[in-house]
């Protein structure tokens, strides 16, 4: 029987510790091993990039145009708000991503832009996700954002968290 347990997986929790809705996506870092997908194609950086080109995020053209139609289905300004990203403490290995959408970007945030779509990342969370590639993957077996994260070192079996 094949080990599926390296394959991306996602979970999505609907609420965060107050009670609200909120949307948070934690995906394993790693493929399965000998696992074959083709290579994303790159969203041209805009003029908001901040980071050198060595240590700046990544945003594929799949995961661009799906931020941007998430976002105006939100009711979202692409010219105030846009993604955020991060990492934040708990599951099995110590580390979870974090997506969800923000209406404008903190004091200290790094603030990117892929084809006037904005992604905001805080300065902890940068540690973790700097030379990451964030790509959108639909298949009949699943659907959603994969962080390609070359800083990551293990992740666990259930998908949820990496270090």
């Amino acid at each position: 029987m094949p080990d599926f347990s390296n394959e991306w997986q996602t979970t999505l929790r609907p609420r965060n510790r107050e009670g609200t809705m909120s949307n948070f996506i934690n995906i394993e870092s790693k493929p399965a091993e000998g696992a074959v997908a083709a290579q994303p194609k790159m969203a041209t950086p805009g003029p908001g990039a901040s980071a050198p080109a060595g240590q700046a995020l990544n945003v594929t053209e799949r995961a661009v145009k799906k931020i941007r139609t998430a976002m105006a289905k939100e009711g979202v300004s692409p010219e105030q708000g846009g993604l955020r990203l991060g990492v934040m403490g708990g599951g099995c290995s110590g580390l979870s991503y974090s997506i969800k959408f923000d209406t404008q970007p903190r004091e200290r945030d790094r603030v990117y832009e892929f084809d006037g779509v904005r992604v905001f990342v805080d300065p902890k969370s940068f540690l973790y996700l700097h030379g990451m590639t964030l790509d959108y993957e639909e298949t009949l077996m699943r659907q959603g954002f994969n962080f390609i994260n070359p800083n990551s070192t293990r992740s666990c079996g259930c998908g949820s968290s990496f270090s």
